[in-house]
């Protein structure tokens, strides 16, 4: 019995498709109780542990009909699977969320989706409650595979908070106690068939719940409360009451005062919305304001979200690589009245960016600098709507941060917020925030 702890069947076959960190947490999750683990990758070149069978190569999703448990990693569609080997297969089919909340020690867990700020809320949610003296684990799409925090020794009365993107949440058969649905806006429709398939993916958080749980949804859009509606559970918004929300500049809950939204540490009217989600969610916990209020006014954000790298010559450089949607852009936009030097473009994810071009016209924007594939399309859409300040950025980022810094004068803000993937040229939105960074504190 390994450390895990969590009991299954013994003598299985299993698959474990993908080998990132869901595939290496799943790998030592179930190599135990004589179970059969082969590891499954596209990639020829992964690296295993010794010893471990594998098939790798371009065939590696064929014949998975002989293992009695495959375990999907987030990022490959079920669809794929089903395709190489029939509707049936999906019945064998699991991931490291799904088994983690089959076996979670504690029934408090908080889940948490949407299309953006699901990092910043589940943090949020995470650091209030701990300042009120529980026991909390964060994990899921925020960087920590869930099956590592049994290693923690989860107690009943400890709470588990889960960041949870569509990948995960497609195939879910569990549902959290409390769930939240944060703004949902087209997004990986690369990944999924159409929109219907990414609302349905979302709704899975909730699905399962009874009606003694929790979904808490953001009141003012469509698609959230399409999600939440699924819940057999109490039905909570926010930005409207019972739910947190801001009022006269105040985040109110309960007719209490949280703080000032001048107090508030996270740039941009945006968090305002990831903040009235956090306390709604906290709030069906603990009624803490003191708690709340010390979270609320000291923290400053995650990694990569409209983080401040450094300023320089009177122009201060913010990385918000994590961004990679048009909407992430414009708010991005919004959360500054100085004037902009902003860095757009990237790999396509097939999306719009009219509302984009809209939002760098009206938002004090003195040149956008396109990279990318998509930097051509953004360029045109820019220019269409009577933008013609646009810059082509190079083709590395040292490139493309001296000619912002050349463009941008005192008083300015030059923000990498791409509206769009970061793959070709870079490996993922982390590789292009910490190149963005380095770029800049090269700055001379």
């Amino acid at each position: 019995m390994s450390y895990f702890g969590a009991v299954t069947m013994v003598g299985m076959k299993i698959a474990i498709l993908g080998y990132a960190d869901n595939g290496q947490s799943a790998y030592e999750y179930w190599n135990r109780d004589g179970n059969q683990l082969t590891i499954l990758d596209q990639d020829k070149s992964k690296q295993l542990p010794a010893g471990a069978k594998s098939v790798l190569g371009p065939d590696y999703l064929k014949d998975l009909d002989k293992y009695d448990l495959i375990v999907r990693t987030s990022g490959l569609p079920p669809q794929l699977i089903i395709d190489a080997n029939g509707p049936e297969i999906a019945k064998k089919v699991t991931s490291v969320t799904n088994e983690f909340l089959r076996v979670c020690p504690t029934k408090n867990v908080i889940g948490v989706t949407g299309t953006k700020g699901k990092g910043t809320t589940s943090t949020l949610i995470a650091k209030i409650l701990e300042s009120a003296g529980h026991r909390v684990h964060l994990a899921g799409n925020i960087g920590i595979p869930a099956l590592e925090l049994l290693k923690k020794n989860i107690d009943p009365d400890d709470w588990v908070v889960l960041e949870l993107s569509s990948f995960q949440l497609i195939d879910h058969q569990y549902s959290p106690h409390i769930g939240v649905c944060l703004m949902v806006e087209p997004e990986h429709l690369n990944w999924h068939a159409d929109m219907h398939e990414y609302i349905t993916a979302k709704q899975q958080l909730f699905k399962w719940q009874k009606p003694t749980d929790m979904a808490i949804f953001y009141a003012d859009n469509i698609n959230s409360r399409n999600v939440a509606s699924i819940s057999p559970g109490h039905k909570i918004p926010y930005m409207q009451a019972p739910g947190a929300l801001v009022l006269r500049g105040n985040i109110v809950i309960d007719e209490q005062i949280a703080c000032h939204t001048d107090e508030l540490k996270l740039l941009g009217k945006h968090n305002w919305q990831n903040v009235c989600a956090a306390v709604t969610a906290v709030w069906q916990v603990t009624q803490d304001l003191p708690a709340i209020q010390s979270v609320l006014t000291t923290f400053t954000g995650l990694e990569h979200r409209l983080e401040l790298v450094r300023e320089l010559g009177g122009v201060k450089y913010y990385d918000d690589s994590f961004g990679t949607t048009p909407e992430t852009a414009i708010v991005a936009l919004q959360a500054f009245t100085q004037p902009k030097i902003v860095i757009l473009g990237g790999s396509d994810k097939g999306v719009n960016f009219d509302s984009l071009a809209e939002a760098v016209i009206a938002n004090n924007v003195r040149a956008a600098i396109c990279i990318g594939q998509m930097g051509p399309v953004i360029a045109k859409a820019l220019k269409k709507a009577g933008f013609d300040k646009v810059i082509e950025g190079g083709k590395t980022m040292p490139e493309i941060v001296k000619v912002a810094q050349r463009k941008a004068k005192t008083g300015n803000v030059v923000l990498l917020s791409t509206g769009c993937a970061s793959f070709g040229m870079f490996k993922d939105y982390k590789d292009r925030g910490e190149q963005f960074k380095k770029a800049v504190l090269a700055l001379a």
